[in-house]
């Protein structure tokens, strides 16, 4: 553990933008599952193997998404003035 970990830089509008920022991203990781599973699924079979493809298309768009939130979550925080440095154990 080093100083740094210790110090919280908390305002309220801070833990807003950081909870909303989480749900938006756990919704993502979810729909990302769910693309990929029910694609696969739909592999099982010719005649859904079309859909599959797509759902498997959603899913990779989806993949691009996550990165999208972190970097608007991060300039957010610093228009608001919170700390720009995130940990690994960041969303």
């Amino acid at each position: 553990m080093t100083d740094s970990d210790l110090v919280l830089h908390l305002g309220r509008e801070e833990l807003v933008i950081r909870r909303r920022y989480e749900t938006l991203s756990i919704a993502n990781d979810f729909l990302i599952a769910l693309t990929f599973t029910v694609g696969s699924v739909f592999f099982f079979s010719e005649s859904t193997m079309t859909a599959g493809t797509w759902l498997f298309l959603a899913g990779s768009l989806l993949l691009m998404v996550r990165p999208t939130i972190r970097l608007i979550r991060r300039v957010h925080l610093v228009r608001v003035g919170g700390p720009a440095a995130e940990s690994a154990r960041d969303f």
